[in-house]
């Protein structure tokens, strides 16, 4: 139970940052700003800011046996998706290059995939 604990406390200590006060923090004097582009991964970001603050919460699922892994799971997705809606705001919004947090596989499966032979 206390590993579990620290885990589901390191996930949450290593939270991204959103994509919406990421999008603020960008130039609105860049060329790209103002493009549609832009303007739709703006929105993007923040409707997905939207229905994470209206998302239900997981205190719930705490009391099952597999409650802090699930929660955790979730964590670590949350912290993808604001990841990669922070990743196409910098790309639809900035002519500057891709900052390194930003950089690195998304995928479902994120950067540690399972190789077979």
């Amino acid at each position: 139970m206390g590993l579990a604990m620290s885990a589901l406390a390191a996930t949450m200590a290593g939270c991204a940052t959103s994509p919406v006060d990421y999008g603020a923090s960008l130039s609105q004097q860049d060329q790209k700003w103002a493009t549609p582009q832009c303007q739709q991964a703006r929105a993007a970001a923040s409707d997905y800011a939207v229905r994470e603050k209206t998302h239900p919460g997981w205190e719930f699922v705490a009391l099952g046996p597999y409650g802090l892994g699930i929660i955790a799971a979730t964590k670590e997705q949350e912290q993808k998706q604001r990841k990669r809606l922070a990743r196409d705001v910098h790309l639809q919004c900035s002519s500057l290059p891709l900052p390194q947090e930003l950089q690195g596989d998304l995928g479902p499966a994120g950067p540690d995939k399972a190789k077979y032979p």
